[in-house]
This record gives structure tokens, sequence and C-alpha cells, in this order.
């Protein structure tokens, strides 16, 4: 099943909760540690639905669905992708770690890698920090890798979704290929 745009608006929750578990799912997540601004959040939704993700974590005083706001940045894929809500990142990944999940950060550190060159497991968890202060330091420790996207301007980062779509998608084709 495919819906454009205006379907996606009008469709209702409880009628996607029953078809979600039609979509063949991807063994990805994507934790947002700390990203407040209600667009990104939904326009993470509408990328969540795009790589077929298992589920959004939305991670410390952040706001959730339903938000208008949300709803018209995520075009009501809000609605059809899963999602958590986490006092804070730490706690998410404890629980990932658990459920075997390998943790990957967005992060220009000393210790990143070029996405490019990056190597992933079975199931990973991508985290995309806070639009002004990026990832923690609290955070970037319980991380497995840290992966960048190489900057050749002037300005040392993109927005937090470009980034994290560039690596997802890029993490994406990765794992597909290695099951193939």
């Amino acid at each position: 099943m495919k819906l454009n745009s205006h379907q996606l608006r009008k469709s209702k929750t409880g009628e996607s909760k029953k078809l979600q578990k039609e979509i063949k799912r991807n063994p990805i997540i994507l934790v947002l540690d700390n990203v407040l601004d209600t667009y990104n959040i939904g326009s993470f939704f509408r990328l969540a639905d795009a790589l077929a993700a298992e589920k959004i974590c939305l991670c410390g005083p952040v706001v959730t669905p339903p938000n208008i706001k949300i709803h018209r940045a995520s075009i009501g894929t809000w609605k059809w992708v899963p999602w958590e809500q986490y006092q804070n990142t730490k706690e998410c990944i404890i629980q990932l770690k658990k459920e075997g999940y390998q943790i990957v950060g967005c992060e220009q550190t000393k210790d990143s890698v070029n996405y490019q060159k990056a190597k992933y497991k079975s199931k990973i968890a991508i985290i995309a920090g806070s639009e002004n202060f990026g990832i923690s330091q609290d955070v970037l420790k319980l991380v497995d890798k840290i992966v960048e996207i190489p900057m050749f301007g002037i300005n040392i980062s993109l927005n937090v979704l470009v980034a994290t779509s560039i690596i997802s998608f890029d993490a994406i084709s990765k794992l597909t290929t290695k099951k193939a």
C-alpha cells in the first residue's frame, strides 16, 4: 500500500495502527537526542517512513505526536511509524543495546569515521543530536561507532535531518546489500 500526501494527512490513527504490521520494516531505529524543533521531529517521521524504520525513539523533554506542527511536517506519517518516548537518551540506548542493536552516533569528533567507510551489524540505531548542541557527551560515551559526513565548505555541519538522512540511507543500503 502506498499513500499520497493527501491520503496520509487524512488517515486515521486507529486505521494505521492495524496496517502498520503489514509494512516490512528495515532493521534500523532513529533515536532523537533532545531534538527540539517540532518541524524537525515531523520530518524525522517522514524519514523513518521512507526508510521503513522499525521505530523512532524521542528522547528528552520533547514534543510528541499528536501535534499540529509534527503532523504538518510529517504529512501524517507519524500515524504510520511506531514511536516511543524516553525521559533521556541514555535510558533508550541501554535498552537498545540489550536488544542487540549497534548504536551509531552521527557527530563530528576526533573518533568519528567517514560514513562512507562505516560498516554495520545487522540491527542499528542511529542517534541524531540536538540542533544546537549535537549528541551529548554522556550519550557519545555509550555509542559503538561515531560517523560523520565530510564537510568541504566553511560550514562545519548540515541540518540534523539532512545529515541523518544521508547516513541512514547509506546504512540501509549496506545492510540490505549484505543480505543479498
